[in-house]
């Protein structure tokens, strides 16, 4: 169980929370219940100095979630919880997991295996600051009516990730894109169209701003600036289909770049976040030898109900 032995303190200039363990304690010494209250104040927890492996990290997430998900364009490694994170070395613009479709996880896991000599740093934005900081005007904007996400996905990589989702329980062949729109029932409004050659095209409308998995305060929480390394671009726009326009992009931009902190990683360290409140990005790859995974979950019934 989590007890007063774990040195606990901010990190960053924000609510972030640093738990540095003794090198006795396993990741999953860590109690559930006071971790998932932990981030509800917090939004994200940067776990050091505990045991930790794939191993550890797969048992600490199923701990806590209900549900594992997945990016069908990744593979599992050392189980049903890790994928290793690839998307290329550039920097990556702040995003929610899944944010540009109506699967976006509760919770965003990072295990870091081996941390980069140099930069490479994981950045964190929490949305409650972010909308906080808006000018009266842009609240207004994105208050107004919502934000749409249009692209193509491959048959391949939709009929993927539901096959995980039924746990396996329907052979891709027989999974048809009536399977897709059953499974898309989260928050938001989501139309699903068949394309030539298996692909399909989705509309996925859903606010910027939202309450968040522990409340009903509003964080600017979504995937507008946010990367599209394994698939299509998507088109982002108000619902009404206008373009954002510049002034209100500049003014996104400047910000959540205000705001932005990096997780500087170490060998073993974990990250917990609150993926319906803190975007998370990343700075360029320096050091191609940084080996990081990552996890999307929902939180489990019990916990939910708990805290």
């Amino acid at each position: 169980m989590l007890t007063t032995t774990f040195a606990m303190s901010r990190y960053g200039t924000g609510n972030g929370l640093l738990c540095t363990g003794p090198a006795i304690a396993d990741l999953t010494d860590l109690d559930p219940l006071v971790t998932i209250r932990l981030l509800r104040e917090s939004g994200f927890i940067l776990f050091r100095g505990f045991r930790a492996d794939l191993e550890l990290f797969s048992a600490l997430v199923h701990a806590i979630s209900g549900r594992i998900t997945l990016d069908p364009a990744r593979e599992f490694h050392g189980g049903d919880v890790a994928q290793k994170v690839d998307a290329g070395t550039d920097a990556v613009g702040l995003h929610i997991e899944n944010g540009n479709s109506p699967f976006a996880p509760d919770l965003t896991w990072f295990f870091c295996e081996k941390a980069a000599a140099e930069g490479s740093e994981t950045t964190v934005c929490d949305g409650y600051r972010v909308w906080d900081a808006f000018g009266e005007e842009t609240r207004d904007q994105f208050a107004a009516q919502d934000i749409a996400y249009s692209r193509r996905v491959e048959e391949d990589r939709w009929k993927a990730f539901v096959q995980h989702q039924l746990d396996g329980g329907k052979p891709a062949e027989e999974i048809t894109v009536d399977d897709m729109r059953a499974l898309a029932t989260g928050p938001g409004r989501t139309v699903i169209e068949p394309l030539d050659g298996g692909a399909i095209r989705y509309e996925f409308q859903v606010p910027a701003a939202h309450p968040t998995l522990f409340g009903s305060r509003l964080a600017f929480a979504n995937s507008i600036l946010g990367p599209s390394y394994n698939y299509e671009k998507p088109r982002i726009t108000f619902a009404d289909g206008t373009e954002f326009s510049a002034e209100l992009t500049r003014e996104v931009e400047e910000r959540t770049a205000a705001l932005t902190e990096n997780i500087e990683w170490q060998d073993g360290d974990v990250a917990l976040i609150d993926n319906t409140r803190v975007m998370h990005g990343r700075r360029a790859i320096l050091d191609p030898a940084r080996t990081i995974y990552n996890a999307q979950s929902y939180l489990s019934d019990e916990l939910r109900a708990a805290v």
